[in-house]
């Protein structure tokens, strides 16, 4: 595949599940992709060593996108490596799930500003390094901003924004030629998944007994809509929420 040949991708949290998937088809698609993590350095290199073993390239980049230096130290490290942007996947983002009883107020502000003040602080900082071509911002939501389930409130509230950020963004950067689309993927099999006991768990069961496609979602299924997204082939696609889930509503 050559659908992103000559592009540049900065992937959020892509050291490991969706973050990691995605990053990987880009590197196949062609694309010079950015590996950004928070704290699993070691998964990071396994994934640049994954897209540089089949003869792509990329960089493993340190940072936490709900601080402002660090994203911009992350963009500074891609244009060093690469030159340019194209691509922006803002993929990073974290969960707890609780009841209403055990919310604080430290969950709910380390959840909103990684989930959404880390998807602002990294698409402002792309405007600075998209060409005059412009480019493509890649939001990860979840199908939980419209479909919540019990003890995930803080979560799909996150989520939420994610969708009116992505419609109003949409519309601001329009014309500069800046796409902005978001994908709502449902149960993926990833490792968070796994460490919150979902995957082989009665919630999974119920999940999959509802799902048209009769299965859990897999990285791969989720990183070739972003292939997609990310490619020309969605150029005239923009303020849009693509429910990635084997239609579970």
């Amino acid at each position: 595949m050559s659908q992103l040949q000559g592009k540049v991708a900065i992937v959020t949290g892509a050291s490991k599940g969706i973050g990691a998937g995605i990053a990987k088809s880009f590197g196949a698609a062609g694309a010079a992709v950015v590996v950004n993590y928070a704290s699993s350095r070691s998964g990071a290199d396994q994934v640049v060593a994954h897209i540089v073993g089949n003869g792509g390239r990329a960089i493993a980049v340190q940072g936490d996108v709900a601080k402002s230096a660090d994203v911009q130290r992350l963009f500074a490290a891609a244009k060093d490596a690469f030159g340019t942007l194209d691509v922006l996947v803002n993929n990073a983002g974290i969960f707890k799930f609780d009841p209403l009883e055990s919310v604080t107020e430290e969950e709910f502000h380390r959840q909103f500003n990684t989930n959404v003040l880390g998807t602002l602080l990294a698409t402002r900082e792309a405007l600075d390094y998209f060409g005059p071509q412009g480019g493509s911002v890649i939001n990860i939501g979840s199908v939980v901003s419209t479909n919540p389930t019990a003890g995930t409130a803080i979560y799909a509230a996150t989520k939420g924004a994610i969708d009116t950020l992505t419609v109003g963004l949409s519309r601001e950067l329009g014309a500069r030629g800046i796409r902005v689309n978001a994908i709502a993927p449902g149960m993926v099999a990833t490792e968070g998944a796994e460490a919150l006991g979902v995957l082989g768990s009665e919630f999974e069961q119920q999940v999959v007994a509802t799902t048209p496609l009769g299965r859990v979602g897999q990285p791969a299924d989720i990183a070739q809509i972003a292939l997609f997204l990310a490619s020309d082939d969605s150029a005239w696609l923009t303020g849009e929420r693509l429910s990635a889930s084997g239609g579970w509503r």
